[in-house]
């Protein structure tokens, strides 16, 4: 009986020199944040729209995984004097940081929360009538006048007001004791030009908001864009407001159809990298990971990343994603488990263990970001920044 190619050539320890090419930092995986960055990025925003508009960045998600508190600090920084959050919890936290600009609670207005929100002045966003009118009893029974924000739903069939400009005019100045201090909705399409629900959706906001005018009321601030209409200058949806999120951390999603050119100019500011655990050499026929979903078709050297889908690298980029190593890609191999990733090491010879790689980002001509990890992964660029995990290390540079 002949001997298989894995009982006939068995792996080795690859050898070890000192010192490596490229050092990391004492972390299984890290990412490295730019402050320089997204504070060029918070500013290319402000020059795009000019000063007539208030520029409120999103903050939601620990900064879309960038790290809220220090994001935040670095905006405030900059002359930012909004910052939106999608929950109570995730405004206090900045509160209790010291943040000091508005914070606006986008999707929150739970019963548990209400208290909170107001005992560490975050403004409420409210979506139905029901809640505006607790808002009010609330603001009674505190002896306080509560300042909030109004979101219509104007076809994304999501959160916000379905009511018509006289049921809504009413209830508004029914409640003598909070204050209509913004009115805004929320993009369902922006980055579609081949559809008009955008259009649809401005001239439905504008027909309620006409409404409301004429019943005297004119809420002080107005916001329907996020990054899509900014970026490709789609200026009748600015208003007095935006709230950039996608590209205060380098990123603008690709349009689709006939999009006019793109005038917003940002870079990614986080690079993720992991450590090479151990490199070893494998014969032609090795199985690699989970399932044996990888066979070497030739004898191979092959590294172990210490990072995993637990970490946020996806699982679908097994047998097909890439790292950077040293200036160069280096294939994902087999699955990509949850604490551990094998890549192929066969071009370069010259990295070891306890060498870094880049699993997002730039080294050199070579660069992979969120929106080709996104593509390959079939998701969006937003669920690879988030998915990054809080066990994941947060560097500041």
């Amino acid at each position: 009986m002949s001997e298989s190619p894995l009982t006939s050539a068995p792996c080795k320890e690859a050898p070890s020199r000192h010192p490596p090419a490229h050092r990391g930092l004492p972390y299984r995986s890290w990412v490295e944040v730019s402050r320089s960055q997204i504070a060029a990025n918070f500013q290319a925003i402000r020059d795009v729209v000019g000063p007539a508009v208030e520029v409120m960045p999103v903050v939601k998600a620990d900064a879309y995984r960038h790290g809220a508190i220090e994001v935040s600090r670095t905006l405030e920084q900059q002359g930012a004097r909004w910052l939106a959050v999608s929950n109570t919890e995730e405004g206090v936290a900045l509160r209790d940081a010291g943040i000091q600009a508005r914070i606006l609670v986008m999707a929150d207005f739970l019963p548990f929360t209400r208290e909170a929100m107001l005992a560490y002045n975050l403004t409420p966003v409210i979506h139905s009538l029901e809640d505006l009118r607790e808002l009010h009893r609330l603001a009674v029974a505190r002896g306080e006048r509560c300042r909030y924000h109004l979101k219509i739903d104007t076809g994304m069939g999501r959160l916000g007001v379905c009511s018509d400009a006289a049921s809504l005019g009413e209830a508004i100045l029914s409640a003598k004791h909070i204050e209509l201090e913004g009115l805004m909705t929320h993009f369902a399409s922006a980055a579609n030009y081949q559809t008009t629900q955008t259009d649809d959706q401005i001239a439905l906001f504008d027909k309620l908001a006409h409404g409301l005018n004429e019943a005297g009321i004119h809420p002080q601030l107005v916001h329907l864009s996020s990054t899509i209409p900014v970026a490709y200058g789609r200026r009748q949806a600015w208003r007095g407001m935006i709230r950039p999120g996608h590209a205060i951390y380098g990123y603008v999603s690709p349009a689709r159809g006939h999009a006019p050119a793109k005038i917003l100019q940002v870079k990614p500011a986080l690079t993720w990298r992991a450590t090479i655990l151990s490199v070893k050499q494998v014969p032609a026929g090795s199985l690699i990971g989970y399932g044996g979903i990888f066979r070497a078709p030739r004898p191979m050297r092959v590294a172990v990343l210490a990072a995993g889908y637990a970490d946020g690298i996806p699982h679908r980029l097994s047998n097909r994603g890439s790292v950077i190593v040293n200036g160069r890609f280096a294939p994902i191999l087999g699955a990509v488990s949850m604490d551990l990733t094998s890549i192929d090491l066969t071009n370069s010879p010259e990295t070891v263990a306890g060498d870094a790689v880049t699993l997002l980002g730039s080294e050199g001509d070579v660069s992979l970001d969120a929106q080709q990890i996104a593509k390959l992964a079939g998701t969006i660029s937003y669920s690879v920044l988030c998915g990054i995990h809080a066990r994941v290390k947060r560097v500041y540079v």
